[in-house]
């Protein structure tokens, strides 16, 4: 298990009285997009990311070691809750010799002659899984691809696994027909969610910073009110003294009313749009 502090370089030092956000994930999951979001929406409140096997996840989150986590389903135990983010697909990793390479989608029925690997750490869940099985099952994944490297087998996983351990000589074929890996944010059961867990609940379901919930909702609102309130500044010299300021029509008739509108050559376009002011009609009486 590792651990690394992305929060960003300007972030305040974390203290006891410092909030901090810690997010344990496992091997394929990439929570990068959410945590770039979560530094521009809470640059303030550290994250930090702990790298762990799908087992030891559970057990973070347990401990109290970790506040979230991304995880694959199914959560073991009523202890912890989960929302489903999304499937992935699964696919079969063979060398790049072999038959499927040359085809793009592969059934579970084309596996019958062929020794699949099930490695202690598949997080597909099968029931029964297709091929003919080993005579041993590989302690973990990566134990499993360099099988396949030496042509031993071939491996069914999920997509983001076969990418995590990609090797020039092997290639990865849809496998259709079988079950999918499901991603899923998880955190210890309770009444009601953590507040900066439901911060990024927000996140990962696409809540923008005007819908976000939980402690943090208000104080963002209220980051943003001065900038609405700049948008329609006070107008200089206000409404009684800007139209006295201004040359237009009016000043121009008053003008012309107190010195002829024959002496004032605007005047007299003035006195065309004015031609019914009470000024001129005393001045001719």
């Amino acid at each position: 298990m590792t651990g690394s502090d992305v929060s960003l370089p300007d972030s305040p030092a974390e203290s006891p009285s410092t909030p901090s956000f810690r997010l344990v994930y496992v091997p394929g999951v990439t929570p990068s997009k959410w945590v770039r979001i979560w530094n521009e929406r809470f640059p303030d409140v550290p994250l930090t990311l702990l790298s762990a096997t799908p087992a030891e996840a559970f057990g973070l989150l347990r401990e109290g070691a970790a506040d979230a986590g991304l995880v694959r389903l199914p959560v073991d135990g009523d202890d912890l809750s989960a929302i489903p983010l999304y499937e992935e697909t699964t696919v079969v990793v063979v060398p790049k010799d072999h038959l499927f390479a040359q085809v793009e989608l592969i059934s579970a029925g084309d596996l019958a002659d062929e020794l699949v690997l099930h490695p202690l750490d598949d997080t597909l869940g099968w029931e029964q899984p297709p091929g003919r099985p080993a005579m041993e099952r590989p302690e973990t994944t990566a134990d499993a691809i360099e099988l396949v490297a030496a042509g031993v087998g071939v491996l069914a996983l999920p997509q983001s696994l076969a990418r995590l351990h990609h090797r020039k000589d092997l290639t990865y074929r849809t496998l259709g027909d079988v079950p999918q890996s499901r991603v899923a944010l998880s955190w210890p059961a309770a009444d009601e969610a953590p507040d900066l867990v439901e911060e990024f609940i927000g996140i990962v379901r696409g809540r923008t910073v005007n819908s976000t919930r939980g402690r943090r909702a208000e104080e963002l609102k209220g980051q943003k009110q001065p900038r609405k309130d700049q948008k329609k500044p006070a107008r200089p010299g206000g409404a009684k003294s800007g139209g006295a300021k201004q040359g237009g029509t009016k000043s121009g008739a008053r003008t012309a009313g107190k010195g002829g509108a024959a002496r004032k050559g605007g005047g007299a376009a003035g006195g065309t749009g004015r031609g019914k002011s009470a000024k001129p009609r005393r001045g001719r009486g």
